[in-house]
């Protein structure tokens, strides 16, 4: 792909996310995952870390309808009109303590889309990739049911490459994804932990 049909690409998505309402082009890797594995359904409970600027909390809360519930958090939760199946809470996703969450009982998905404020220094740009899918990882795994899906975004690394393999235990299947929307020379992926095999 050549470096202008990557910017055609990217313009392709930015365009259509403003038409369709969503306020990133992000919505629409989500979208392209979710039509393969089916992942939302009607009535679920989805807990979006890091949900700002809000598209895949607005994907998630019309795919699960109003039985459904979205709990989205992130240290600045965006401004974007939501369904009332959505709740917006304000969290350092990177210090504070969670445990609050347990009166919004476990859920069925737990997202993460978060990316750290890149330094233009590769491995430093990997390991705080790292670590925030390190702290999705601690919520996922006490939050999510038994049987639930656990889907994080996360820049490539050796160290990454060990995490995720680190992850395979606790479900019944591990998918790296690189979705169409994904930018050309994005260092990203995403991974999808299917069926969550909690531990008693």
């Amino acid at each position: 792909m050549t470096i202008k049909d990557k910017k055609r690409v990217d313009d392709h998505y930015s365009r259509k996310a403003r038409q369709e309402g969503y306020p990133a082009r992000s919505v629409y890797k989500l979208e392209e995952i979710d039509a393969k594995y089916k992942l939302l359904k009607p009535e679920q409970r989805v807990l979006d870390l890091g949900c700002a600027p809000g598209s895949w909390t607005l994907y998630a809360a019309a795919k699960v309808g109003p039985g459904g519930r979205v709990l989205g958090l992130d240290l600045h939760p965006p401004e974007t009109a939501f369904p009332p199946q959505v709740r917006l809470g304000r969290a350092d996703l990177l210090a504070e303590n969670l445990d609050w969450l347990e009166e919004e009982g476990s859920f069925d998905l737990v997202l993460s889309d978060m990316a750290p404020q890149t330094m233009g220094r590769r491995e430093v740009d990997q390991a705080r990739s790292l670590e925030l899918c390190r702290m999705a990882w601690l919520q996922a795994e006490k939050w999510l049911k038994a049987g639930g899906h656990f889907l994080f975004k996360i820049f490539q690394s050796p160290d990454g490459d060990d995490f995720i393999r680190a992850l395979k235990p606790r479900f019944e299947k591990i998918t790296r994804l690189k979705p169409r929307a994904t930018r050309g020379q994005s260092p990203e992926i995403f991974v999808l932990g299917q069926k969550f095999r909690r531990i008693i």
